[in-house]
């Protein structure tokens, strides 16, 4: 597939790109840099919200909840109909603020189906694609959070602190520098999930989506015999973080 250059003589080949939680906050900022010169598939739980961005952005979208092996597995079969998966960032998290006995057990079950569940999903079809195809480049979205403990969320540090161990251990388990696992670790962003935080858990330190989603695209345009760094910190240069 090739995409014209808007110049009008150049032209190059046009790479697909999947952004799970590309609807808003760093994931939107991630599709929004790629999808000028590739193809891009957001991904999102809401219709509206996958609807209304992929038509802001000129790009696809697809509504999957990742907590569902099966509705992502079919997101992933579909997309690669047209062609080679080239890199998937996943985005996505639910935020969970307060200490263990005041959150409702509706709430920790769900932040476990979207933080544990969901990059168990995505990556294990992603990776199945990549090394199908036997290429790719795969970017995990953690927190800072998992680095020490911190009062008011349990459940979302361990939540994300599963997403930093099974990246670490499947990336291990690659074999092939061709296809590339690799996470980053923001520090906190003001995106729509921060602004869910509350005013305790609020912070005055912040590291800018679209710088942060700079340094995922550069990692997703890796090429398959470039070298990597699969661990990967983004933070302010003010030593607060």
């Amino acid at each position: 597939m090739i995409r014209a250059h808007p110049g009008g003589t150049h032209s190059w080949p046009v790479k697909t790109f999947v952004v799970i939680g590309g609807t808003s906050g760093l994931g939107l900022e991630v599709a929004r840099l790629l999808a000028p010169e590739h193809r891009v598939v957001i991904v999102g739980d809401r219709g509206d919200e996958v609807k209304d961005a992929a038509a802001d952005l000129g790009c696809d979208g697809m509504t999957c909840d990742v907590s569902r092996h099966d509705q992502v597995e079919r997101a992933f079969d579909e997309i690669a109909m047209h062609g080679a998966v080239h890199g998937v960032a996943h985005c996505a998290a639910m935020w969970v603020g307060g200490g263990l006995g005041d959150l409702a057990p509706e709430t920790i079950r769900r932040a476990v189906e979207v933080n544990v569940l969901g990059p168990t999903y995505v990556l294990r079809e992603a990776l199945r694609h990549m090394r199908a195809q036997g290429h790719g480049n795969a970017v995990y979205v953690g927190a800072v959070a998992v680095d020490a403990a911190r009062p008011g969320i349990p459940v979302y540090r361990a939540t994300k602190s599963y997403g930093k161990s099974l990246v670490e251990s499947v990336a291990q388990a690659t074999g092939s520098n061709r296809v590339k696992l690799m996470q980053v670790h923001p520090g906190p962003m003001p995106t729509r999930l921060q602004e869910r935080v509350g005013d305790s858990f609020l912070d005055t330190v912040y590291t800018p989506p679209a710088a942060v989603a700079r340094e995922i695209v550069r990692l997703l345009l890796l090429a398959p015999e470039d070298p990597y760094v699969s661990d990967l910190r983004v933070l302010q240069a003010d030593g607060r973080w």
